[in-house]
This record gives C-alpha cells, structure tokens and sequence, in this order.
C-alpha cells in the first residue's frame, strides 16, 4: 500500500549558542504538555539524554544526521495521545558528552546503543521510528534485536551498499561523495565550521537549501556539527564501519511491519534505495511526501506526523 501525504568555532559564536541553547531547552518544554523533563539514560559507558510524553506501546524516535531528541516535538505531539513516545539524543548528539576518541563512530554502534538504550528502559517491544542516519541505526537494531521491535518506520536510510550493486548506484554514490561529502569534510578540516555545515546540507537537500532554513535550526545544527565531524572523519578513516553492509536476504529475514517513508525531491540515490527495499522486505507500505526533499518535513507538522501515525494505528487496528 502506497500512500500519498501532501503539504500545503569563534567566541562570539559560542556565546549566541549559549544563550539560543537555554531558549531551545525552555522551547522544548513547552511545546507538549507532558514534556517537562529531560531524563538521562547510562548505558554503554556513555550518558543518552531524552525525553518522553505520552501512554501506551512504545515509540522511540531515532534522529538523523546534526539533530537531538528536539528533532521529534512535533510529532511527539501527534503520537502521545495514543501511545508512549520518548525521543533521545543518540551518543555524541547534543547535550550528551563528546569523548576526546570519537573514532568509534559508526551506525553499529550506534545501534548498540539504541538496543541497550531500550532494554534499559524495560520497554519491551517498540515502534522504531527513523529518520536518516537515524533510521539506518534503526534498521540495524531491527536485523539484530527483533526481539526488541515491533515495528520500524525508515525516513531515507543511507544503506550505501544497496548501491554498490548496480553501476549505476555507484555512480550515483560517487558523485555524493565527491559534491557534498568531499567539500564539507575539506570546509571542517579548514575550521570552516558553518561553511561544513552548509555543504552538507546542501548536498542533502538540494541547493541553497541551508540558507532557506530559519536561523534557530542553523543554531541546532551547529550544537550538532562535531558530530557531523565525526561522521565525515568514519567515511574517510579505515577501520571505520561507517556504511555498515545490509542486504537484501537479511531484509527478508525481517518478519516485522516497515513503513518507508521517501521525499518527492530527495537526492537521487535515496529512491534507489528506497526502491531496492521496497523489493526486499516481506511486510513492507510505502509513503511519498510531495515537494519535501531529504529533511521528510519532519519538523512541520502534521506531515510527516499524519504518516506515521495513520501507519500506526492501522497495525494497531490489524492485532485487534
């Protein structure tokens, strides 16, 4: 089933991130009624900041590339008035710590410590639902712990080897990585920070599309960017299982729901993978936002919120 949503580092600027930070926390608060809190989670030697709003079966939202646990107000907004929603900061994301090595950055890990990051809650079986880099964590804790999951909704993976296996995907991947990835990486090498910033999300979203953003994201965004940092360091570090392998039989070993969720305008090698999961996972709807590129207007509610929500409720409905 297809379904269709459519959408009517320099002292001076450490100092505007200290103050804009305190004003983004107080914003958070107040954006759902039930989120007045900021728990913290100690697994894996490290410290995950969340929050949570809401009763029933457990949602847990998963960010992408340069968010936090901020990343999902909206939409926890939506989802808390029928089910138990908690978002978290995965490791290195804002405000958790920022370790001196970071040279473990990888979506393994990460996915470790979204397992554990669970099983520390005693949530039993969850919603995953992912968003990027975030829902590539989110696929790998479904793989390996599907004892732990009850459902996965994926927002554009970047499951890279899926491209490697056509010629043309890899050319595809290539030029990514030579356009957006290459000149980010040289602009934070550089110290360049924000200009990093901007070549990535550029290369992401399309063209100028930084700047389009208002300047409250920019702020989130460089809250986020040693983490940025790290995941460019992993692509160009050997070693580094940055774009851990997933194929197409091990998707078909994954008997739980997925819903893939793509943009009209997103870069084109995520409609390949979409595609190519499509053809791969047993249990598997699809949903397309029109005129939203990589970001999925997640943070613009009800889009993507109506989406995940309606797919929700339609499992829940189906295990009446």
């Amino acid at each position: 089933m297809d379904m269709i949503i459519k959408t009517g580092i320099a002292k001076s600027l450490l100092t505007v991130l200290i103050i804009i930070t305190v004003n983004l926390e107080q914003g958070a608060a107040q954006s759902a009624d039930c989120i007045s809190d900021i728990y913290t989670a100690e697994i894996n030697e490290t410290s995950l900041h969340y929050i949570e709003c809401g009763e029933g079966e457990p949602v847990v939202l998963v960010h992408g590339t340069l968010g936090d646990y901020r990343t999902w107000i909206g939409l926890m907004q939506a989802l808390s008035q029928n089910y138990k929603v908690i978002s978290y900061s995965r490791r290195y994301h804002y405000p958790n710590p920022w370790p001196i090595d970071a040279s473990d950055f990888s979506v393994n890990l990460h996915a470790e410590d979204l397992a554990a990051f669970i099983q520390s809650l005693d949530l039993g079986k969850v919603h995953l639902v992912g968003h990027s880099y975030g829902a590539y964590t989110s696929l790998m804790v479904a793989r390996d712990y599907p004892e732990l999951v009850r459902s996965v909704t994926l927002g554009e993976p970047p499951v890279m080897s899926l491209l490697a296996s056509t010629s043309h995907g890899e050319d595809v991947f290539q030029n990514w990585m030579q356009n957006a990835i290459g000149p980010s990486h040289n602009a934070f090498q550089n110290g360049e920070i924000e200009e990093g910033v901007m070549l990535f999300i550029d290369g992401v979203l399309g063209e100028g599309a930084y700047r389009n953003i208002p300047p409250i994201g920019h702020i989130t965004m460089l809250q986020n960017a040693r983490e940025l940092m790290g995941e460019m360091n992993g692509i160009n570090s050997e070693g580094v299982d940055f774009f851990p392998v997933f194929t197409c039989d091990e998707a078909e070993q994954m008997t739980m729901p997925v819903l893939l969720v793509k943009g009209e305008s997103s870069p084109e090698m995520f409609g390949l993978i979409h595609d190519h999961l499509k053809r791969c996972f047993p249990d598997v709807d699809r949903a397309f936002i029109p005129a939203a590129s990589h970001d999925l207007k997640i943070q613009e509610p009800p889009v993507f919120s109506d989406i995940v929500l309606e797919h929700l409720l339609n499992l829940k409905m189906q295990s009446e």
